[in-house]
């Protein structure tokens, strides 16, 4: 072979460098034969994809598919029917027969849901964008079985108890439930239901779609639902679909007319809603939501959900004979859920606040009163009591957390005469405390806190009030001849502190005092000289209807409360002719008290008693009586005097008006440093003085 012959291989690797291609250069387009085999090979493949997803036995799938579901859902999951796709179109669509959700471990053996038939349709090109849209889901004979246990375990959170997010679904222009059942138990708040569920084209006369009746029992009560709708067909996701709601439970009952802005986001709707029953604190069964016992109650505002927070705006009605107005709002998802409020009530009859307190209001004619309350009130008065044994549900105050703000503008038939109120209620993992509470009086409020302690066991319960610029003859009204015996300033503090889930309970272990001082005033001086049981001058000034008073030097009470029992150890009431003295007690468990006070005459006295004053009984209606014994040794000395001389019966009954002073100065002294507010009711008689 000669070199002209020599291939480049043959003459091995060339040491010239390479050419760079020149400038403009470009790749030799394939040719069109070429193109049109690879056209043909990917046409023909395609060809072949679409053969075999068409003759595909998609029920291979079922399992798979049951298993990503039931790893999603955390319980079993089984597909018992055929499963069909069809996904050759801009709406592909698929249908699942004979699915069962089984229940969670925690539950036992049995279906969350059955059903029967499942089709679906989704839109292809928003989906493309990653905006998932359903053209159509169906659910045919749907079964569903929903318990929740006394824990707050409910069968439907398919989070396993890691989400409390509400329900928020695709958009879906077409829903359908054909012949739906659902069975429902509810331990925690002792409901059970039993209804039907449906949503077509059109169901009766009316124009609607939706429709979930049912009834059940509620806390042993009868239980009805009626949730109504419009057609799920053609649904507009920008446009609000409308529903009505009406639903008894034994006496209380509810309707609501509201939309939910975007359908199928049932995280957030709004609702027109009124709601009347014998007692807000049953609606807790309904609603999760602690709220105190009232009287009967009828209620109306605007309520809405946004997410975890629900509110209720333009709150309005009446309680018991009371009006209510404000805004409230419930947060969910934490802990416990918890309650902020703005209420203002313009009127408040007083008894209806006796129903907070487990006590009932009144029952007089015209006064509104639930029939369990009645009987609550039947039984108090039976016994004379004013605290009830309503027993405290400690475990609904430790499931919310709340911070009210509650104003009262007026307030009628009290037993004292209060003007208004102003509190702050904030409840805290079981320890509410009203503070600052205030009580307006004609003159003077009552000022401090009351707190109740949930937090263990037993519940303590504890106050601190103090009275400020106050009147005698307000706080106790007496009319004597037409008009008040008695005025000035009293004011006073308590301290007080028990143990017990009732009223009663903590008032009968009561510890603490109670101070009561009077800084000076007047008195009608016939009532003064009536106390010493001056009965000459006494019962003169009476028969003379004379109006003339004389000074109330001070005047102090002092108790000591020690388990349950109130006992003074100071009682002392200084006026110009009289000088008072008295002891006593007031038995808080038995609600009855026993005091005897004795008159002292500071000047020469020819006819004078010695006849104690008594008040006993019971604390609703105690009895004013006097203590006859030390008069009849009186009248037995004068008799036995008699037989010396005529004249020496009236010896006994001289007094020569030994009695001094009290050292009002050292008991206004005691006053203040028990926390009354001595200074401020000292400036009132100075200034009562200058005029």
């Amino acid at each position: 072979m000669t070199t002209d012959t020599l291939t480049i291989a043959d003459r091995g690797p060339s040491t010239e460098p390479v050419q760079p291609p020149r400038r403009g250069w470009r790749p030799p387009k394939p040719s069109r034969r070429a193109t049109a085999w690879i056209g043909g090979g990917l046409a023909v493949l395609a060809i072949l994809i679409g053969v075999l997803i068409a003759i595909w036995d998609w029920n291979w799938f079922r399992g798979p598919l049951a298993r990503i579901a039931s790893a999603r859902m955390h319980r079993e999951v089984t597909i018992a029917g055929d499963l069909k796709v069809h996904p050759f179109s801009w709406r592909p669509s698929a249908t699942v027969d004979g699915v069962r959700i089984a229940n969670p471990a925690w539950a036992g053996p049995g279906d969350t849901a059955r059903i029967d038939r499942i089709a679906v349709r989704i839109r292809l090109l928003p989906l493309l964008v990653g905006h998932t849209g359903l053209r159509l889901l169906r659910f045919d004979h749907p079964v569903v079985r929903g318990y929740r246990d006394a824990q707050g375990r409910a069968t439907w959170d398919l989070s396993d108890g890691k989400s409390t997010a509400p329900l928020k679904l695709p958009p879906i222009r077409t829903f359908i439930i054909n012949d739906g059942k659902i069975d429902y138990r509810d331990d925690k708040r002792k409901l059970t239901f039993t209804g039907v569920i449906n949503a077509r084209e059109r169901l009766g006369a009316d124009n609607r779609g939706f429709e979930l009746v049912g009834k059940g029992a509620l806390n042993r009560e009868p239980f009805t639902l009626n949730l109504t709708g419009g057609p799920l067909l053609n649904i507009d996701r920008d446009k609000p679909y409308p529903f009505d709601i009406e639903l008894r439970a034994g006496e209380t009952y509810a309707t609501a007319h509201g939309a939910v802005p975007k359908p199928f986001d049932l995280g957030r709707f709004h609702m027109q809603a009124t709601v009347r029953g014998p007692d807000l604190g049953e609606i807790y069964d309904l609603t999760g939501v602690s709220l105190p016992n009232t009287p009967p109650y009828n209620l109306h505002g605007r309520v809405s959900r946004d997410g975890q927070v629900w509110r209720v705006n333009a709150l309005g009605g009446r309680v018991g004979d009371s009006d209510l107005g404000g805004d409230v709002a419930v947060t969910q998802g934490g802990k416990r859920p918890v309650l902020k409020a703005e209420l203002l009530t313009r009127s408040l009859d007083f008894d209806d606040l006796g129903a907070l307190f487990g006590a009932a209001p009144s029952t007089r004619p015209g006064e509104t009163a639930s029939p369990a309350q009645k009987v609550i009130a039947r039984k108090l008065i039976a016994k004379q009591r004013i605290f009830p044994d309503a027993t405290l549900n400690v475990d609904r105050i430790r499931s919310i957390d709340a911070d009210v703000h509650y104003r009262i503008l007026s307030i009628r038939d009290a037993p004292i005469h209060l003007k208004a109120a102003t509190a702050r209620v904030k409840l805290d993992a079981g320890l509410l405390r009203a503070e600052p509470l205030q009580l307006d009086l004609p003159q003077g409020r009552v000022t401090g806190f009351v707190q109740l302690n949930a937090r263990k066991a037993v519940p303590a319960t504890s106050l601190d009030l103090q009275l400020s610029n106050g009147r005698m003859e307000q706080l106790v009204p007496v009319s004597f001849q037409g008009s008040s015996p008695y005025a000035g300033p009293l004011v006073a503090r308590a301290r007080l502190s028990g143990t017990g889930d009732s009223v009663h309970k903590a008032f009968a272990s009561a510890n603490g005092e109670v101070m009561a001082v009077i800084p000076g005033g007047e008195i009608r001086a016939s009532i003064a000289e009536l106390l010493g049981v001056n009965v000459i001058k006494g019962l003169g000034l009476l028969l003379s209807k004379d109006d003339k008073t004389t000074p109330i030097r001070c005047g102090v009470a002092h108790f000591q409360a020690r388990d349950g029992l109130m006992t003074a150890d100071r009682i002392v009431f200084d006026t110009g002719p009289t000088l008072v003295k008295g002891s006593g007690s007031i038995n808080l468990d038995t609600e009855r008290m026993d005091f005897e006070v004795q008159g002292h005459a500071k000047k020469f006295r020819l006819v004078r008693l010695s006849v104690p004053v008594t008040v006993k009984g019971p604390i609703m209606s105690p009895r004013l009586g006097v203590e006859p014994g030390k008069a009849l040794l009186q009248g037995g000395a004068g008799l036995g005097l008699a037989a010396l001389s005529p004249l020496a019966i009236l010896l006994p009954f001289v007094d020569p008006g030994l009695a001094k002073n009290a050292d009002c100065q050292a008991l206004l002294a005691e006053g203040a440093a028990e926390g009354a507010p001595v200074k401020s009711a000292r400036a009132q008689v100075a200034q009562a003085a200058k005029r």
